[in-house]
């Protein structure tokens, strides 16, 4: 018998079997109607236990809003990781308000902004990203919890009327 992770590990290799257009389908309506549902700022999670990646242009941008020189914002608020990566040096980030909202918001990270990609093209490409956020996420537990039933292989007629949709 096998282990929850070894389940999910298995169920995540078996995504990368499917059609890439198949699977950016599914994910994009689920993404959609879950965030129907799902206010991020009933968790911020995402900005509690992980942080983006800092492009040059997301270090610039918010150097100039706090009206900062950009080393001076990367010496205070970035390390570079063991990826060569600029990343935050503590967590929770530091720009998480006390009522969830973004300090930042406007000019947050490009990577917060597209959080938790669940709604990005060739969905294929990033599985091993959505298996992490999964973990993270609240909305992406939802996904996930019901792509399983979508891509299981009692549900492939199930799978085919949603695509006609």
């Amino acid at each position: 018998m096998s282990s929850p992770i070894q389940s999910k590990n298995k169920f995540f290799q078996s995504l990368k079997n499917q059609n890439s257009r198949t699977l950016d389908k599914v994910i994009h309506e689920l993404h959609d109607d879950v965030f129907k549902k799902i206010d991020c700022l009933d968790c911020a999670n995402c900005c509690k236990t992980t942080g983006p990646l800092w492009t040059p242009k997301d270090r610039y941008r918010v150097a100039k809003h706090l009206k900062v020189k950009t080393t001076e914002f990367e010496k205070s608020y970035l390390r570079i990781d063991e990826e060569g990566d600029y990343v935050l040096k503590q967590l929770p980030c530091p720009f998480l308000e006390n009522d969830n909202q973004c300090g930042i918001y406007n000019i947050r990270p490009k990577a917060c902004a597209e959080y938790p990609h669940t709604n990005r093209p060739k969905q294929k490409q990033i599985l091993h990203l959505t298996q992490i956020n999964e973990s993270i996420c609240p909305a992406v537990e939802s996904i996930i919890y019901q792509m399983e039933s979508i891509f299981s292989k009692n549900a492939k007629k199930g799978l085919q009327r949603r695509l006609k949709r």
